[in-house]
């Protein structure tokens, strides 16, 4: 059943929540990239769906500003059901020219412009608790609102689950933080900044803050870093290239295509699932960050031992023996999933979820084992792959879950 026959129609959920009442079919926690394209869709589809957040809030206030996204134009649209408010779209309405790579304040204000005109039921409140009835759940807000859904959809990305080593837990705020927290890199002139990590965030924070005059110095785990596109023939090969490469860009030749079938990965054994996953989003950076970095220190092959404040400076020793001196540290060590640290989500709920190390376990239509709890993005990845980690993820996401919750509806003209 395609979930556009759903349009217009009066419905009730036949599957999960026989009989009672709620006062909507769907509540979105979660107003980011994957939060905005599943009402999108869920509304073309006849879904009475509440969305709760600010729009596009993570990527606005918590990521580093004057960030490049890493991933290609193409895997930057936010999907809907048209394929009507592209990235392009918005470029054309606000007479921007197109640049790659993407600037962060472009893709904020696209996927501002996208909730603007989709003038879907948004609400910029944030989620207060979500507790389980047998009807299906109550909602209350952080203004003191509270409603019944028979469905929940988690949207809220990885705000939460920024990974921070044991060996800094001992410095104080004013000295650590994380590039998942924001970061104003001009209040950092002429401070000398360790960036402790290998990834996109962590070696494109470190250009930005030198850029910004401070004097910094990267730490990085293994051996050598690794920039994606190394091989940039292996994409000029017409359709050989196509074989290898799905136009998402996640993952190396091959693995990029096995990547773009969230579906088939699912299928796959969980084991093989994760090396998949781990191998395709390891840490690295973009081909356009090297020159960027020429005059910064990269020190490879290092682990952070310890981290101590001694009045305004951090004193790190590393597992050399050697020792830096540092005003402060900013973490770019990634994010470790896990939804216990939705605080929006009970105890007691949390508790009735089948869990794999954090993420939840789901089936098709991005459900858990909790009836009618649905989680997409990068929470999904561990079941669906790597794609959930990334913007590109949004059609495939959007299409499934919008299919089960249209083929779980008694339709009456």
């Amino acid at each position: 059943m395609n979930y556009q026959d759903g349009i217009g129609a009066v419905t009730q959920i036949r599957e999960e929540f026989p009989g009672g009442t709620s006062d909507c079919e769907a509540m979105i926690v979660g107003a980011g990239p994957y939060g905005l394209s599943a009402a999108a869709h869920l509304k073309v589809a006849g879904v009475e769906v509440r969305v709760c957040g600010k729009p596009m809030q993570f990527w606005a206030e918590r990521m580093p500003a004057g960030m490049l996204l890493r991933s290609p134009r193409v895997a930057s649209n936010i999907s809907d059901p048209a394929h009507e408010f592209s990235l392009d779209a918005y470029e054309r309405f606000a007479g921007i020219q197109t640049r790659a790579p993407l600037p962060l304040g472009t893709f904020v204000q696209y996927g501002q412009w996208f909730q603007r005109r989709l003038k879907m039921n948004l609400e910029e409140k944030n989620v207060r608790s979500i507790g389980r009835t047998s009807q299906g759940f109550t909602v209350s807000l952080e203004d003191g609102e509270a409603f019944r859904c028979r469905r929940v959809i988690v949207a809220t990305g990885i705000g939460p689950f920024q990974s921070s080593p044991a060996a800094f837990s001992s410095l104080p705020a004013s000295q650590l933080s994380h590039c998942y927290q924001g970061c104003n890199v001009q209040s950092f002139s002429r401070k000398r900044v360790a960036v402790i990590g290998a990834g996109q965030s962590a070696l494109e924070s470190a250009a930005l803050l030198r850029e910004a005059g401070a004097d910094v110095e990267i730490i990085a785990r293994i051996p050598a870093l690794r920039w994606i596109g190394q091989h940039p023939w292996l994409h000029r090969l017409g359709p050989i290239s196509s074989v290898l490469y799905s136009q998402h860009d996640v993952g190396p030749a091959g693995i990029s295509r096995l990547v773009a079938a969230p579906n088939l990965v699912r299928r796959l054994p969980l084991g093989l699932r994760d090396r998949i996953r781990k191998r395709a989003v390891r840490p690295a950076g973009s081909r356009w960050l090297p020159t960027r970095l020429r005059n910064v220190r990269i020190s490879t092959g290092r682990v952070v031992a310890a981290a101590t404040s001694v009045g305004s400076n951090v004193e790190l020793k590393l597992d050399d023996g050697t020792s830096r001196i540092v005003d402060h540290v900013l973490l770019g060590t990634g994010y470790s999933v896990d939804i216990a640290k939705y605080a929006f989500l009970s105890s007691q709920l949390i508790k009735e979820i089948d869990l794999i190390d954090g993420y939840p376990r789901l089936t098709s239509g991005f459900r858990s084992s909790v009836p009618g709890l649905h989680f997409i993005g990068a929470t999904a990845a561990r079941t669906f792959g790597p794609l959930l980690y990334f913007v590109a993820g949004t059609e495939f996401a959007s299409k499934d879950l919008t299919s089960h919750v249209v083929a779980n509806r008694t339709v009456r003209r």
